[in-house]
């Protein structure tokens, strides 16, 4: 009996260490939980910032909650004397982001289908320079790109924004999606073509509907990408009519810097957009993960 026993209560410990957490496993969720911590604490602070005077602000400015609550700082950036300009903005942002994007997503995917499907002489090395111009940064380039973009008569227009945009974009965007169309199987490929599909119609019909797990995550990189650049609005764009939301942030801090509770709601809204569509592309990427898998 005292064996049985005791055979029992080495057993039992046995079962209680392989069910508890590692020591790893817990510090990866610690590691984890201090990093959200540090992204939305500022991005909570900022929210509940444009609900405040700038009287609590001051007098509490570690406060998260604010007490009372205040609406005007967030109406009147959509809806006061200014929300033309904002809106202006907001419009031009959305024209930059989907011009840049639907360009980026379209030629990456033709180039990561050539890259992935077609043997030829150069395919590594043309694609090494893809991946190369993950490492050219748009600052280094803004003096030439400016003298071209002035050259072609596009400078002081949307369009000579989101084409450079795009182009900074396509690297990182044909890196992602290459892997992806790779990983389709041959076999799929030869039966398509049985059935009389063309390269062309198999990338259309049977590749693409495939990579939407992967053209959803490029669409989010590229759209955040596209929607906070600063750098390339300013030196490309003339006037302020013609200003993205970046722009904006920066001018309305500037013009209302005194009253900071307003600046908050401004910013926050701002990027509103850009998180609205990462929310939706985020659903489309589970369910594109559910429909699109293939069983080689």
């Amino acid at each position: 009996m005292t064996t049985q026993t005791s055979t029992l209560t080495r057993r039992a410990r046995r079962l209680r260490i392989a069910g508890s957490p590692s020591i790893a496993a817990t510090a990866a969720w610690i590691v984890l939980l201090m990093v959200a911590i540090t992204i939305l604490v500022p991005i909570l602070y900022a929210v509940l910032g444009g609900f405040k005077t700038n009287g609590q602000l001051v007098a509490n400015p570690v406060a998260i909650v604010p007490d009372p609550w205040v609406f005007t700082n967030y109406t009147s950036v959509l809806f006061g004397d200014n929300a033309g300009t904002f809106w202006r903005e907001a419009a031009n942002s959305l024209v930059v982001a989907v011009v840049a994007v639907g360009v980026t997503v379209t030629f990456a995917s033709f180039a990561a289908f050539v890259f992935a499907r077609f043997a030829f002489r150069g395919r590594e090395a043309m694609f090494t320079l893809f991946v190369l111009g993950l490492l050219f940064p748009s600052a280094v380039a803004i003096l030439p790109l400016y003298i071209l973009i002035r050259e072609i008569g596009l400078n002081g227009n949307l369009l000579g924004v989101a084409l450079p945009e795009a182009a900074f974009a396509l690297p990182l965007t044909i890196v992602i999606l290459r892997p992806f169309f790779r990983s389709i199987p041959r076999e799929l490929e030869d039966a398509a073509r049985i059935d009389g599909c063309s390269s062309f119609a198999f990338f259309w019909r049977v590749l693409l509907p495939l990579a939407r797990p992967a053209l959803a995550t490029v669409s989010i990189l590229a759209t955040v990408m596209t929607w906070n650049q600063f750098l390339l609005p300013l030196i490309l764009l003339n006037g302020a009519d013609q200003w993205t939301l970046p722009l904006g942030v920066m001018n309305f801090s500037t013009q209302y810097g005194q009253d900071q509770a307003r600046v908050l709601a401004f910013t926050v809204i701002a990027i509103l957009p850009a998180i609205a569509f990462y929310a939706f592309a985020e659903r489309q990427l589970v369910s594109g993960l559910t429909a699109g898998s293939v069983k080689g």
